[in-house]
């Protein structure tokens, strides 16, 4: 047991947190231009902002006031209200102004939805296009298919990336031209789009065209999803397209903004079982959906040749150039953009029997033109998996080859496929065959009791019943990741442990906001580790045949290059376009009385973008600072609001004092700990009364012998020689603490506009009433040479702060969990184990090593941290953990 102190400490960070080089290409100037395309001198600030912009007699329009657009953003946004509830919303304040000889502004929903309508800030229309079949028609009745019409739902692409690019929100998170990073060790860093080789070379080619000198580059990433919204009244199904700018930041784009819209919903054709399998229909449909994705982006066409004039999150005008960018998309869709047959890899000509194969080689869009010139549509099918019925909708766009745009799908690929269909799944089908079908079922359910058992941690999900739920989504499966490995170790082969280790390994540096040189070195050698040690489940129920070939799994040796090409994938997830969903697709359907609801669906959605453009210009004015009543009583003052500096406002609120985990707002920074803002309540105030509230004698001592390290700084003596009557003794006032604040740099977990994070770690004896709760923590106590890079794990028993000789100490009191020489071999995890007898620097998760014994089934997780011997350092609890413990 020891007393720490901190004060706004520096942690260890990771080595691709900082970057000292940056070089831009000097083919994209990215100059700034006035609204005709003249540049402008150097320096020159941006213009004012324009009256459509907010700045007119009344910014509310067409609102009347706060309360106005308060009120309809409250109902349709936030509660989203049916009409029915706004209707007796609008009666009821009726009835409160009336005595008063008040008026409200709506008659009932339907004025209030006109109101919505007129607002001029985000407007981009949908509409809808006919498709239909043109193909011969067969003698007699023909199919069904062949006769209907087909709706594609649009609105227009460059409409909608203007609205994009002119967000100021973007300011500070958007990148006007390409460029190249080196950190302080001279490494390159792929992180943003703009970062990686991609956007470099397509520079380079746009350059030689002199007339786009001095225009930024605008890649287009783009991404589509089918989804389905109903199974239970007829497996209601949407596909929607979306769309970004590929010069925003990762951070930019995995937030919840206007980065990622929805433009476009593709037809989705049907028919019967019978018909679905025939090969006309099954080109049809092929070829319908690459011409609606060439209709969908027909509107940007113009500008992939000759500059446009945008206007810039900064305020800034520019010319520029688009093209067509990353295109986010799972396996399925993959082979429907690709023209490949199911089976084969997008990216290559691996055959589906041997997929990972040495001596595969790239597909292209030349080597496909070439291979439809020179071999039969059969021939093509079985030696090469390229369909000849089909042409990719980047056959028509400048610069464009879908087989090099499709960019990875962490969750697809990684989190949902590998990790949870396939290696989840491999271990639950070893464990039957190799116990039989009663043993087997024992040792699963231990490991999910393993896994219900872990420690709680900021932000960890708890499965009070292990795996056992029955939809997974992929956040389950990012969870379970989390926790999987330590509770299956002791139940399973050394092999199965490693493969999975190796493969954690693999999706957590991919998952890197930022990689290195080095860290793309590691990548491979863990993807070379997993496809060793994955061999254990050849042979096994899960597995059949000799080897394993599987287009997800075979897709993570495409994963370097794709670095390289588009910088990290964390910003070219499909998880992105996945949580678009809820807003684009189900809660607008869950609005829409369910009768033709997509064109009720729309109309939703063009009001959701038009309250919340609405709500960012009027964000940007001071508008809506505070609460409604707050702003009509600085009205009725005589004060006015005042707009907010043009500067990026996707920082997090500083809300941190409540909240366990999550975004923090400030720029990039080192980490800081701080004491919770307000103290705890019923704890004693004396040293020694406290000690035997919380019931550690030993408290007083170690305070003590803390103080005489302080007030001798320079002794070579160890205070923990020193004799205790030596050391100062202490009668002042202690206050205590049931929480502290870690806020550090942490760019690949989900943090704020500058990348910075927080997490709360707790020290409460009755936590929720049920149970006490002592969080762990890494705490810097050697130099990074030592075991774990100089961390050592301390259990905070008490946070607390007291004044000693006018100075005052912010403390912990720990038990300290004390790690081995070197980690774990087969989980790649450092473990420690308790001692109980420099500074902290964040929270620590800890799993039990709860070797080959089963636990009982009564046991609770509150317990885990007192009852085992030895635990494993948990090095894949978030992104941060794992890549400084690398």
């Amino acid at each position: 047991m020891q007393v720490r102190a901190w004060t706004k400490s520096a942690q260890k960070c990771p080595p691709s947190t900082f970057y000292t080089g940056l070089r831009k290409n000097p083919h994209k100037a990215r100059i700034p231009c006035d609204s005709n395309g003249r540049f402008l001198p150097p320096h020159t600030p941006p213009p004012p902002r324009a009256p459509s912009e907010g700045v007119s007699p009344n910014p509310w329009r067409p609102f009347g006031s706060r309360l106005e657009f308060d009120f309809a953003h409250y109902h349709f946004v936030e509660l989203q209200s049916s009409g029915r509830n706004i209707d007796k919303a609008l009666d009821m304040w009726a009835a409160s102004v009336m005595e008063f000889g008040g008026n409200v502004p709506w008659k009932n929903s339907a004025d209030l939805y006109r109101t919505i309508d007129a607002i001029q800030h985000g407007d981009a229309p949908w509409k809808v296009y006919q498709v239909h079949y043109q193909g011969p028609l067969p003698p007699g009745t023909p199919p069904k298919w062949m006769t209907e019409s087909y709706e594609l739902c649009m609105r227009d692409a460059r409409q909608v990336l203007h609205h994009q690019l002119s967000t100021r929100e973007f300011s500070g998170n958007i990148n006007y031209a390409p460029y190249k990073h080196q950190d302080a060790d001279g490494q390159r860093v792929w992180s943003n789009l703009m970062s990686a080789d991609w956007a470099w070379k397509q520079a380079d080619a746009i350059a030689k065209d002199r007339a786009t000198h001095g225009a930024m580059f605008v890649p287009i990433i783009a991404g589509s999803d089918k989804t389905t919204v109903s199974v239970a009244t007829g497996n209601q199904e949407y596909h929607p397209v979306y769309m970004s700018p590929g010069n925003l930041s990762n951070i930019a784009r995995r937030a919840h903004t206007n980065a990622f819209l929805p433009i476009a919903f593709l037809p989705i054709p049907k028919t019967s079982k019978k018909n679905r399998k025939a090969a006309t229909y099954q080109t049809f449909c092929r070829q319908m959906y690459h011409a609606s994705l060439s209709i969908i982006f027909e509107p940007l066409k113009p500008g992939m040749s000759a500059p446009e004039v945008i206007k810039c999150p900064d305020g800034h005008f520019r010319r520029a150039i688009y093209g067509l960018g990353p295109y986010i998309a799972d396996y399925p869709e993959q082979v429907w953009l690709a023209a490949i047959v199911q089976g084969w890899c997008p990216k290559c000509d691996a055959p589906p029997h041997d997929l990972d194969c040495n001596g595969s080689h790239r597909r292209s869009e030349r080597k496909t033109e070439f291979l439809i010139g020179a071999w039969d549509p059969g021939t093509l099918w079985t030696t090469f998996g390229v369909r000849a019925d089909v042409v990719p909708f980047t056959h028509s766009f400048p610069r464009a080859d879908i087989h090099e745009l499709l960019s990875p799908d962490l969750l697809h690929q990684v989190i949902k496929g590998t990790f949870k269909d396939h290696l989840v799944t491999w271990v639950n089908e070893y464990l039957l065959e190799e116990h039989r079908e009663a043993r087997g079922l024992d040792i699963i359910a231990d490991i999910d009791r393993r896994i219900s058992a872990v420690p709680p941690f900021p932000g960890l999900r708890r499965f009070p019943d292990g795996r056992d739920f029955k939809q997974w989504t992929g956040d389950d499966s990012k969870a379970l990741m989390k926790v999987y490995l330590g509770a299956i170790a002791g139940h399973v082969p050394d092999g199965m442990v490693k493969s999975l280790a190796a493969f954690l390994d693999f999706c957590y540096i991919a998952r890197r906001n930022a990689i290195t040189s080095e860290g793309l070195k590691q990548l491979e050698h863990a993807l070379d580790r997993f496809h060793v040690y994955r061999d254990v489940f050849v042979g096994t129920a899960g597995v059949s045949g000799d080897q394993i070939s599987l287009p997800r799994q075979h897709s993570l040796k495409h994963y370097v290059r794709s670095i390289r090409l588009f910088g990290s994938p964390n910003g070219l997830c499909s998880s992105i376009t996945e949580s678009k969903h809820i807003k684009a697709v189900k809660e607008p359907w869950r609005r829409s009385n369910r009768f033709q609801a997509l064109a009720q669906m729309l109309q939703t959605n063009c009001r959701m973008d038009k309250l919340a453009a609405a709500h960012q210009v009027l964000t940007t004015l001071g508008m809506m600072d505070g609460t409604t009543s707050s702003h009509q009583a600085m009205l009725l003052r005589g004060e006015q609001p005042q707009p907010r500096p043009r500067v990026g406002a996707m920082a997090a609120e500083d809300n941190m004092d409540d909240d366990d985990h999550g975004p923090a707002p400030g720029p990039k920074s080192l980490s800081s700990v701080e004491l919770a803002h307000t103290p705890a309540r019923g704890y004693p105030r004396t040293l020694r009364s406290l000690a035997i509230h919380i019931d550690q004698p030993e408290f007083p001592a170690a305070l003590r012998r803390f103080l005489y390290d302080q007030v001798n700084p320079d002794s070579d003596i160890s205070p923990a020689d020193v004799d205790i009557n030596d050391c100062p003794d202490f009668t002042g006032r202690i206050v205590v603490f049931q929480s502290a604040v870690a806020c550090f740099y942490a760019p690949s977990d989900l943090c704020g506009a500058g990348g910075m994070y927080h997490e709360r770690i707790r020290s409460h004896q009755n936590w929720k009433g049920k149970y006490p709760r002592y969080d762990t923590m890494f705490i810097k106590t050697g130099p990074d040479s030592d075991p774990m890079y100089g961390m050592t794990i301390g259990r905070a028993l008490l946070f607390f702060s007291f004044t000693f000789r006018e100075k005052y100490f912010p403390c912990v009191l720990v038990n300290w969990y004390v790690p081995g020489n070197a980690p774990d071999e087969n989980t790649g995890m450092w473990v420690v184990q308790p001692e109980f007898a420099d500074c902290v620097a964040r929270a620590a998760h800890l799993l039990p090593v709860y070797g080959t014994s089963f636990i009982p089934e009564d046991f609770q997780f509150y317990d885990s941290l007192d009852a085992f011997r030895a635990y494993f350092v948990n090095n894949v609890i978030d992104h941060h953990t794992h890549e400084f413990l690398s």
